[in-house]
């Protein structure tokens, strides 16, 4: 039942990455199609965020009193309703409308399910469950782009991936006894520590500066995938359609490097893989920046997705490591909460900066967001080692 229970969890992890990249990829069709600015996509991506910033502070109070699999099969189910609203809006009220839900499905069940994983299971499985996460993140693009292609229209894409989602509702529906009989099992480490205060968890070393790495992982993250398409269309002369299905490397990228980084956790440590990932990242933004051919364009993007593939998990992992595990889900949600401002900022804030200068600076951003994270990712490593030390000592 165990090992049932973790094919479900791998399953929500495609549901979890399907709608992820939906945005960005249908966005130079939807912002043309419904006459408004190209910037409007950051209000959007901006009130999805929000709903996943508040389902993501609430989710230790959510997982005492519900259990992770109700979180799990009512997230996932708001997820589904909200994407099917996208499919069949024709104004951009509506899509703000049905951003609401959609933001509040993600949140609560993103932060549940790391924190279970976490507490549960080993490395490999992390950073494996996030690869299947890119397998949904890949997979929505190129269902856009097929629907785009076939002149059906962004509309169907975002129906498409709406009955995937009710299909994956039903089955986290059926597994809702399996959750019940592995609670005693395995739950009980995740829902019986008290929820911590914002107060309590400031106090915690390095948890400053551990938001802010989370906040600028995920800018850069989101801000990769939302403009991405943009970037191709304007800056280097790629038709929407097939920039709707390049975006899709950069996904692909993550998909492909968090099952290597799963097989690197056996002979790396998760503080030494989070660092390859960082320079790869470098090396794909200034492939990006600088290419003049298309070959050059879509390595830098594969390159980019690689070196994101182990950050977000790895940082996901040390959590119970650097807070302990009665602190987790707290700081769990604490992080996703910070990870996901950085998704509603940042896209809104570059969508401006680009209408107002140019679309070139796009990798400029990626580089700073890049940067910020490795300077206070090393920070707190530095941090641990000290404090481990000392305590040897």
């Amino acid at each position: 039942m165990v090992h049932l229970l973790l094919v479900i969890i791998y399953i929500t992890f495609i549901s979890l990455g399907l709608p992820d990249s939906l945005l960005g990829a249908a966005w130079p069709s939807m912002y043309s199609g419904l006459h408004i600015p190209i910037s409007y996509a950051g209000i959007i991506s901006m009130i999805i965020a929000g709903g996943t910033i508040i389902s993501s502070l609430i989710s230790a109070r959510l997982v005492r009193k519900m259990g992770t699999g109700w979180i799990t099969t009512i997230s996932v189910g708001m997820t589904a309703t909200a994407l099917f609203g996208f499919s069949i809006s024709q104004s951009f009220v509506l899509l703000c409308l049905w951003a609401i839900p959609y933001g509040l499905g993600a949140g609560s069940v993103d932060a549940v399910l790391n924190n279970f994983v976490v507490l549960h299971y080993k490395a490999k499985h992390m950073s494996w469950l996030h690869c299947f996460w890119g397998i949904g993140a890949t997979l929505g693009p190129c269902i856009m782009g097929i629907s785009l292609t076939g002149n059906l229209g962004w509309h169907y894409g975002y129906r498409l991936i709406s009955l995937i989602q009710i299909a994956l509702t039903g089955i986290l529906l059926f597994s809702l006894p399996m959750w019940k009989s592995n609670q005693d099992q395995m739950e009980d480490k995740s829902n019986s520590a008290l929820p911590l205060t914002f107060i309590q968890l400031m106090g915690f070393p390095g948890a400053r500066q551990t938001l802010i790495a989370f906040f600028c992982y995920c800018s850069l993250e989101q801000v990769t995938g939302l403009w991405g398409s943009s970037y191709m269309v304007l800056e280097k002369g790629i038709t929407k359609e097939a920039a709707a299905s390049f975006i899709s490397l950069f996904y692909l990228g993550i998909t492909a490097g968090r099952f290597f980084s799963g097989l690197l956790t056996l002979k790396l440590n998760t503080k030494n893989i989070i660092r390859v990932g960082q320079g790869l990242i470098i090396v794909g933004i200034a492939l990006i920046f600088l290419s003049i051919t298309r070959t050059a364009l879509l390595t830098g993007l594969i390159l980019t997705g690689l070196g994101c593939a182990p950050i977000y998990p790895g940082l996901l992992y040390q959590t119970p490591e650097r807070f302990g595990k009665n602190a987790s889900q707290s700081m769990m949600g604490l992080q996703m909460a910070c990870a996901y401002l950085g998704s509603t900022f940042s896209p809104p804030l570059i969508g401006l900066l680009t209408e107002k200068i140019s679309i070139t600076i796009y990798p400029v951003f990626q580089l700073v967001f890049t940067g910020v994270m490795i300077l206070l990712v090393e920070y707190c490593n530095r941090g641990s080692h000290l404090r481990r030390r000392t305590v040897n000592e």
